[in-house]
C-alpha cells in the first residue's frame, strides 16, 4: 500500500517538512525496543513465571476486574502480538502519520496520537461488558493507527492510496471503507479488537472537528513562553529555493484562497525575517496556529515564488 501525491500542493521546504518527524521516529524506535524486549522474554523464567506472562499481565492491557492498571492504556500501545502484526501497524502510521505531524506540529500529534490510543483502550474495556461479552487482554497501536488514518483522510481526502501498489483508491473512501468494515466486525469471534479500532477512529474523527473549530494549541501546556521551534533554521536559509511548483488542486489549498493579499499592497516586498519567524512557528506549533496575517504572507510568498521561476 503506497499513496500518491500528484493532486496535492505542499512546498517542499514548508514547515520543514520531514519523512521521519521527530514524535514518528520515536514511536517506531519505541515500539521496535518493546518488541524486541517482547521477543527476548518469551523464553525467560523470572521466579517460575514465564517472564513474557508476567510483562504481558503489567503492560498489556487488561480486562477490568482482571489486572488492569491505569498505565496500561499508553503501555498496551506499544505491544504487538508477532513481527507481521507490529510492520503493519508501523508502516501503516508512518505512512498516513508523517504528514499529520507536519501539519499539527510536533506537540499537538503526540498528544493526539497518545488520545486517540486511550479512547480506543477505554471502548475496549467498556463497551464489552455493556455488550454482555467478554474480552482478554489487549495489545497493539492499531486503535492510534486508526485515528492517524481517519485524520488523514479528513485533511486529504482525495489523496489517492495504493493498495498493493496497483489499485488507487482516494483515502477517503479507503479508510471509511476500512471504518465501517470494524463496526460490521462487532461481536464476531476474533482475536481483532474491532472496538479499538472503532474508537481510535471516532476519537481521531472528533479531535480533528473540534481542532479545525477551537484550534487547540497544546504550547503552553510544555513552555509558559509558548513553546520553541523544533527545527533550526540555517543562517543560509533561502525561502526562494524551498518552494517547488506542483500541481495545484484548489480544494488541497485549504482556505488559502480566504487569505489573499490586498491589491493594494500586493507588489510590496515580504521581509525575509518575518517568514522566517512564521516558518518557526509552524515547525513548533503547526500550520493550523498561524494566525489569519500570517497564512496571507506565507500564500503570498509561495505564489510569487511559483510565479516568479
Amino acid at each position: 500500500m503506497s499513496y500518491d501525491n500528484r493532486d496535492y500542493y505542499r512546498p517542499s521546504g514548508f514547515g520543514r517538512f520531514s519523512f521521519f518527524p521527530p514524535v514518528i521516529k520515536w514511536l517506531l524506535i519505541i515500539n521496535a525496543v518493546v518488541f524486541f524486549l517482547q521477543t527476548i522474554t518469551s523464553n525467560l523464567m523470572i521466579s517460575g513465571y514465564p517472564a513474557e506472562e508476567l510483562f504481558r499481565y503489567y503492560f498489556a492491557l487488561m480486562p477490568l476486574g482482571q489486572g488492569f492498571k491505569i498505565w496500561q492504556l499508553i503501555s498496551y500501545q506499544f505491544m504487538h502480538a508477532g513481527f507481521m502484526h507490529i510492520f503493519f501497524n508501523m508502516f501503516m502510521l508512518w505512512m498516513f502519520g508523517m504528514e499529520i505531524e507536519n501539519l499539527m506540529g510536533v506537540k499537538k500529534f503526540l498528544i493526539f496520537y497518545l488520545f486517540c490510543g486511550v479512547m480506543a483502550g477505554l471502548f475496549q474495556l467498556l463497551i464489552p461488558p455493556m455488550m454482555g461479552s467478554m474480552v482478554g487482554a489487549t495489545i497493539g497501536a492499531s486503535g492510534a493507527v486508526f485515528g492517524v488514518m481517519v485524520a488523514f483522510a479528513m485533511y486529504f481526502p482525495d489523496r489517492y492510496i495504493y493498495i498493493y501498489f496497483l489499485l488507487p483508491v482516494k483515502a477517503k473512501y479507503l479508510i471509511a471503507f476500512l471504518v465501517v468494515f470494524e463496526f460490521l466486525s462487532v461481536g464476531q469471534m476474533s482475536i481483532v479488537a474491532h472496538l479499538a479500532h472503532i474508537g481510535g477512529a471516532v476519537t481521531g474523527l472528533l479531535f480533528v472537528l473540534l481542532d479545525r473549530k477551537y484550534n487547540f494549541n497544546f504550547n503552553k501546556l510544555f513552555s509558559g513562553s509558548g513553546g520553541s521551534s523544533t527545527f533550526k533554521q540555517p543562517n543560509n536559509f533561502n525561502f526562494r529555493s524551498t518552494f517547488k511548483k506542483r500541481k495545484v488542486s484548489d480544494k488541497d489549498i485549504q482556505d488559502a484562497e480566504f487569505y489573499d493579499i490586498n491589491e493594494s499592497n500586493k507588489n510590496d516586498p515580504i521581509p525575509q525575517s518575518e517568514i522566517d519567524k512564521i516558518l518557526d512557528k509552524i515547525s513548533s506549533g503547526g500550520y493550523q496556529n498561524l494566525t489569519e496575517r500570517e497564512k496571507r504572507i506565507l500564500f503570498e510568498a509561495s505564489k510569487r515564488n511559483i510565479h516568479e521561476k
